[in-house]
Parts: structure tokens; sequence; C-alpha cells
């Protein structure tokens, strides 16, 4: 890997009359993520140019939106997309579950102080002016990036989480929200697996189902964003991603986040999942939802 050739190579593919896509997309979709940063670096000192201006001057549409999203740290790249989802036109609350459920708390934290830096405000002070009820507060919670990581499960305590989310839902009139929330948001995953297990046998049916049941709208969503996440994250992008594909239109907010932020840590589960799940290729979807360089440069990421 040289920063150098990568960078003169992007030059000229953008320099003179017409842009050669192909070759933009070849030497961005062949580097890993901190290798691209080497290049914005490199391109700007043997250069004398900003990459990230000279690609958006020379690229437009969902393809600039891809290849911007590669151009960005991991980071870098979530503070953006939970900016846009508070601040751009509408909330875009799907944006903000998707990456609050499923990133670490290391992950959280990254995007807290970047976030802080970036804006001047704190992600929790703009979620709270941008959300209202118990889903604020469930983002709130997630945003914290507190959640128990280890792996202790202990039983006692998940039969006894699992009969208070039953006593909170299924038993009651009414929904004790609280109560599905400060247990699904703070326990460990290797614990939350045996509550669900446990509730199953109580309640007679899944901890989703009764989500599903009990809340609506967008406080529902998180909470079974968070469940999904804790079983099989993996499973939790594949469905995104098909849902932002099937039917009329394409979300293609969604399909960019999800293929530009998963493409180095696990897309290959993700694909794996979809077509257990879906009984066809990402990739064929991929192929028949979208066209031109975004389909190109999104087929790159998503590989096989």
């Amino acid at each position: 890997f040289s920063p150098e050739q990568e960078a003169q190579a992007l030059r000229k593919a953008m320099k003179g009359l017409g842009t050669d896509e192909d070759a933009i997309i070849e030497t961005l979709t062949k580097l890993n993520v901190s290798q691209r940063q080497q290049v914005l670096i490199t391109y700007k000192s043997t250069i004398g140019r900003d990459l990230i201006d000279d690609l958006k001057s020379e690229l437009s549409g969902n393809f600039e939106r891809v290849i911007i999203g590669l151009m960005t740290s991991t980071t870098m790249y979530d503070v953006h997309e939970l900016r846009r989802a508070l601040k751009g036109a509408g909330t875009d609350e799907g944006c903000l579950i998707e990456i609050l459920a499923s990133r670490t708390n290391a992950e959280i934290r990254h995007i807290n102080e970047n976030y802080k830096l970036q804006y001047g405000s704190t992600l929790e002070d703009d979620i709270v002016s941008d959300t209202s009820s118990m889903f604020r507060r469930v983002l709130v919670s997630l945003a914290m990036g507190n959640r128990d990581e280890g792996t202790f499960v202990d039983e006692a305590l998940a039969q006894q989480d699992a009969q208070a989310l039953y006593e909170a839902g299924e038993k009651k009139w009414g929904t004790d929200e609280v109560q599905f929330m400060s247990i699904l948001c703070t326990r460990n995953r290797c614990h939350l697996l045996r509550v669900f297990d446990v509730y199953r046998v109580i309640a007679n049916k899944d901890i989703t189902d009764s989500i599903k049941s009990e809340m609506s709208g967008d406080l529902e969503d998180a909470l079974l964003a968070v469940v999904k996440c804790m079983r099989n994250k993996p499973a939790y992008f594949a469905e995104r991603l098909y849902k932002s594909m099937k039917g009329l239109g394409t979300d293609d907010s969604t399909l960019i986040r999800v293929m530009v932020s998963r493409a180095e840590i696990d897309m290959l589960y993700i694909r794996r999942e979809f077509l257990a799940t879906y009984g066809k290729s990402l990739h064929s979807f991929i192929k028949g939802d979208c066209s031109g360089d975004y389909r190109k440069v999104l087929l790159r990421l998503c590989g096989g």
C-alpha cells in the first residue's frame, strides 16, 4: 500500500475533462478505512488540494454520498449521520435507533466526544431537544454508552428481570415502559439472552412479540432494535438493508449508511443472514435496486 500512489491515481481520475468513476471506485474500495485516511492526508501534502472537496466537485447524488462516506473515519461518519438525523429536515428516528442500539460503549463514547467537538452541543442535548417522551429516554440511555459489557449471567437476576418485564407488560393493563428500558438498555448481552429465554417460559411468547403488542411507534422500534442487536447484530443489519430496498422506492440513506459503516466489520455475516432470511443474496438485491456508479460501488462493498 502506497498512499502516494493512491493519491496520484485519484488525482488522475479527476483531472482534465470528465471523471473516471471506475478508477475512483477501484482505488477506494480496495483500501480499508485507515488506509483511506492516510490517502486523504497524503493527497493534501503531495497535491496541495483537499481530496474531499475534489470528490464533491466531481461527483453527485448517491454515488457521491457513498464515496464521501468511505473517505470519512468510522466515528466521524456516525457523528455526521446522527447530526443529519437530528438536524436535517424532520428527524430520522430510524438512523438514531440503528446507530445507538448497535454500537459498543467505546464507539459511543468516541461518538459523544467527537460530536461535541464538531458541533459545540452534546449529542444528548440534541436528542433531548429533538425527540420526546419515552422514546427520548431510551435514546438518552443508549447514548450514555453505559451498558454492562461483561459476560456474567446472574441466574437469579435473570429470573427476576424476566418476571419484572412480564409484570411491566403482559401481566398488567397498560405498560411500565421504564422497566423495559432499564433492563434492556443496561444489562450485558449474555445476561439478556438468558432473560429472553426465561421470559418465553413465563409469558409463553417471545419478548419481541410482547414489545410489539405493548408499545408502538418509535419506542417499539427502538426496543426491538436493542433486542435484535443483542441476539444477532448481522441479522439486524440484514433486515435494515432488506427493508431499505424492498417495495417501491429505496431508502438510500439507510442503504448507504449500513453498507459504508459495516463494510469492514461484519459484511460477510450480514450477507449470510440476508441470504438465509430472505432467500436472495444481498448482491442480487442491490443489483436489482440500484444503478450506475452507485450500484457499482455498493456491489464492491458488498463483495461476493
